[in-house]
């Protein structure tokens, strides 16, 4: 039954179709290459070329290659261990719902515990720091070997598993995009996988090893550095606890598993976002504890934002009619919120005719002094 319903052909393709798709297979992994290269240089201006491009021979490091491949084995073996729940995702065209094992946060603790292990047997972590360049052009291989397979298994696929957004008929496009929606060898989802657990988790880890070469090089890690390693890892922290919401997000429900998913989960993603940390150890930022914590303010108040609406949607996603998201149904418990809006503006302009009667020019010099009645740049 599943192999008879056909997925329509992608009427509108996304980043600018064929030409946009062809020119970011190259854009991205060149954008990756561009901004390391960057943080190597003196002023790390990204406005001024790096300088000439290394040697093929200083790009390629098959060591880094094994070491990335046992890291994507490590988490792959995690993902596989009988630790976590059992989840459903949405309902598909044919009815059906994929079931996904939820344990990256129980992946997460227990990698955490095993880097712990490292820093007191003092491995030497400082190494993906120097080789950083060469693990980055080793996962940007790593991403290309797997897109090609995935879009050479797409092509048995039946019509139902394909993907809305990559079924244009245009190669090229469907490579980039991706033209199965959910690629599995067996119950091993591929994309689920990469979703959240190697790049995810390997950017904290990366984190880690940068902030080891920082002591390494001072003696101890900057305040710069633990906040940027701290808030990042809170980030992480929070998409593995919450693990359950990708299972609603676009692209797991609408975007197929190709290159551009498969470069941003593998390299981009703990290549880029760790840019910060990677640009600390050659260029320390000294903060003083005043502004550390104006910092630690201010990330936590968008962090409230961030979960409390990341949140909303998930719930919304898997049930429009949830009451905690079912916004306004009566009007009744507002009144008070709209009495007081109402009452409280009409108050204050009565309040400046009677204080402008009163004190005449002093009252319109107080005014120019302080121009907004109620709300601060508003009004």
């Amino acid at each position: 039954m599943a192999d008879k319903i056909k997925t329509p052909r992608t009427k509108e393709m996304e980043f600018g179709g064929f030409l946009g798709s062809s020119a970011l297979l190259f854009l991205m992994p060149g954008t990756v290459l561009y901004l390391l290269l960057t943080c190597n240089t003196g002023d790390a201006s990204v406005l001024r070329l790096p300088g000439p491009l290394p040697s093929l021979e200083s790009l390629w490091n098959p060591f880094a290659l094994m070491v990335l491949l046992g890291w994507v084995a490590l988490q792959a073996l995690l993902y596989m261990l009988p630790m976590g729940k059992i989840a459903e995702g949405i309902t598909l065209r044919d009815n059906t719902r994929l079931k996904y094992k939820i344990n990256a946060f129980q992946a997460f603790l227990v990698t955490a515990i095993m880097a712990g292990v490292a820093v007191v047997l003092q491995f030497p972590l400082s190494y993906v720091y120097d080789h950083f360049l060469q693990f980055a052009v080793a996962s940007a291989l790593l991403s290309l070997a797997l897109s090609i397979f995935l879009y050479m298994k797409s092509l048995t696929a039946p019509e139902s598993a394909l993907a809305p957004g990559g079924n244009s008929g245009n190669p090229v496009y469907d490579f980039f995009i991706g033209h199965e929606l959910n690629p599995r060898i067996g119950s091993f989802d591929l994309k689920y996988f990469c979703e959240l657990r190697p790049g995810l988790i390997g950017w904290c880890l990366i984190n880690l090893c940068f902030l080891m070469k920082e002591i390494e090089l001072r003696g101890s890690p900057s305040l710069s550095m633990i906040l940027v390693c701290g808030f990042q890892a809170l980030y992480v922290t929070d998409a593995l606890w919450h693990e359950e919401a990708i299972l609603t997000t676009m692209d797991i429900v609408h975007d197929g598993f190709g290159f551009m998913l498969a470069f941003g989960d593998l390299c981009w993603v703990p290549f880029t976002y760790s840019l910060q940390a990677y640009f600390l150890v050659s260029h320390p930022q000294e903060i003083s504890t005043v502004v550390a914590v104006v910092i630690i303010l201010i990330d936590a108040l968008g962090y409230i934002i961030f979960r409390g609406s990341n949140s909303q949607k998930n719930a919304f996603r898997r049930n429009p009619s949830n009451p905690s998201v079912a916004g306004v149904s009566h009007i009744l418990p507002y009144f008070y919120v709209i009495y007081f809006t109402g009452l409280l503006i009409h108050r204050e302009a009565r309040d400046e005719h009677q204080c402008l009667k009163k004190y005449g020019l002093a009252w319109q010099e107080y005014c120019r002094r302080v121009p907004y009645r109620i709300f601060p740049y508003i009004y």
